[in-house]
């Protein structure tokens, strides 16, 4: 099942420092998730002056509960990089 996950980034003073710390550990586990076939694309959501405001990840698992699982532990997450997360279910267009 695809998942679209849009995130976006804490607003505080200290918000881009906790990205730049996080961001080696949440690299490494996207490169896991492409290994075990999980990732489909990802990157950072720009503002209008390109600076990172978020991140857009499509993933594939086999149920909700195993993104979840993902989700819960990833270094944005646990780092207090990402203050508000959407995640909707995605169909492909067959075109």
């Amino acid at each position: 099942m695809l998942f679209v996950i849009h995130a976006y980034d804490y607003t505080d003073p200290q918000a881009l420092d906790r990205r730049m710390a996080a961001r080696p550990d949440h690299l490494q586990g996207a490169q896991e998730l492409k290994t075990a076939g999980h990732f489909v694309v990802g990157g950072a959501l720009l503002s209008p002056d390109n600076q990172m405001i978020g991140s857009m990840m499509l993933v594939e698992f086999e149920d909700e509960a195993q993104m979840r699982q993902w989700l819960d532990n990833d270094p944005y997450v646990t780092g207090k990089v990402w203050e508000k997360i959407n995640v909707n279910p995605f169909r492909k267009a067959n075109v």
